[in-house]
């Protein structure tokens, strides 16, 4: 189960014998934004007050399968349209992210929106600054990409006829308690225990701090392609429980209605994004529970390896700095996510856009169809001409001697 976080309540109580006991500790859970407190007099002066989150008393029904077409198929693998509407692309690391320059998401044409989109499941993240894209633009992109996600339990703005819009918002009115989880456990690529978890997704920074309160982004293209051709092939035979309970559970105690019943989904361990073939890890600490069909004990020392990598490899992360209008784009389905809590007490507000992907295919799915699943690594390394690692004799070592 993931961890909850906890708020301290004022009242600790007596044992009887005339000594206090701590402070009672209300429930809340760490991946989703609080309540913002009702303050009319702060609001007027705040003008982002209408995009607040609020938990509406509502129920949903489950979700069902839904037809998703993956737009970056149709995309020019050179990415002429966007490309040439850019005033400078740039990646940031090796294995993930880019900043594009120049580009008004408000004016992409139906062919520059596909090439975006086969840019960020190529490079996992995108980032776009100076972006005065509305949230409902916003939304309007992101349906091109897929029906869009509503979310069972966090924060909607306060706005009516938003409530696909996911609020992310942190003010002076609560501090984090860093001993309520693990830093580890808050990685997380969003509702992975959905049938059909998110594809293209965006968060646009509105209001934040002068600097913390960063993201940061680590591939799972890059965490597949590390390890030696064995383990990956034992990887892809496996599938693990995704589970919404513990959100579930947190949104209860905090008093919040849990608009859709959690649901716990198998997915595989390797997933193939269609979008460029290649194989991704795909797991998460923050959803993800158990590998199914081996021990125990081998389904944590394998998710907790998969879960320490993610987390504190660098060679698999970007960090981005936010500023107001600042939009980063990614693929849910290859990288997971992060965020600093170093900001108290500064505000930091957000919105997110989250369409559904499709239902994940395992290595041995996508190549039933006649296809071939590919390693990242291998085809940047095969396209820039650099002559590709033996792994036929992986794991032998030539005679030493002994010069003591």
């Amino acid at each position: 189960m993931a961890p909850v976080a906890t708020a301290e309540k004022t009242n600790g109580a007596s044992n009887g014998n005339g000594v206090h006991a701590p402070p009672v500790k209300a429930l809340f859970n760490p991946f989703y934004s609080p309540p913002a407190p009702e303050d009319s007099e702060k609001d007027k002066e705040y003008k982002y007050a209408h995009y607040k989150p609020r938990f509406p008393d509502v129920k949903w029904e489950p979700l069902q399968e839904l037809e998703v077409t993956e737009r970056a198929q149709f995309a020019d693998p050179e990415k002429k349209a966007l490309f040439s509407a850019a005033r400078k692309v740039k990646h940031l690391t090796p294995a993930i992210g880019t900043e594009v320059e120049g580009i008004d998401l408000r004016q992409l044409s139906a062919a520059q929106k596909d090439e975006l989109a086969l840019l960020v499941a190529e490079r996992g993240v995108v980032f776009l600054r100076d972006q005065d894209i509305s949230i409902r633009e916003l939304l309007d992109l992101h349906r091109h990409y897929g029906p869009l996600h509503k979310h069972a339990t966090t924060g909607v703005p306060r706005e009516p006829g938003l409530e696909e819009v996911h609020v992310v918002y942190n003010d002076a009115s609560r501090r984090p308690d860093p001993s309520a989880f693990s830093k580890i456990d808050l990685w997380h690529s969003d509702v992975t225990y959905e049938i059909q978890p998110p594809s293209y997704t965006s968060l646009k920074v509105i209001e934040g701090p002068e600097y913390g309160g960063d993201t940061l982004w680590s591939s799972g293209y890059a965490l597949y392609s590390s390890f030696s051709p064995f383990f990956q092939k034992y990887l892809e035979s496996l599938y693990a429980v995704h589970s919404a309970v513990a959100q579930a559970d947190g949104a209860a105690a905090a008093g919040h209605t849990v608009r859709r019943d959690p649901v716990e989904t198998l997915h595989p361990v390797v997933r193939v994004n269609p979008a460029t073939g290649w194989k991704s890890v795909y797991v998460n600490p923050g959803f993800t529970r158990r590998i199914v069909g081996v021990p125990k004990s081998e389904s944590d020392a394998v998710l907790a390896l998969l879960f320490r990598q993610i987390s504190e490899n660098p060679d698999f992360q970007v960090r981005f700095k936010w500023e107001p209008n600042s939009i980063a784009i990614w693929d849910n389905r290859v990288v997971t996510h992060s965020a600093t809590f170093d900001f108290w007490p500064h505000t930091r507000h957000a919105l997110r856009a989250t369409p559904h992907g499709e239902r994940p295919t395992s290595v041995a799915d996508y190549e039933s169809k006649g296809k071939v699943a590919k390693d990242r690594q291998l085809e940047v390394w095969r396209a820039a001409g650099v002559e590709l690692p033996d792994t036929a004799n992986l794991g032998k070592q030539a005679a030493r001697g002994y010069n003591d």
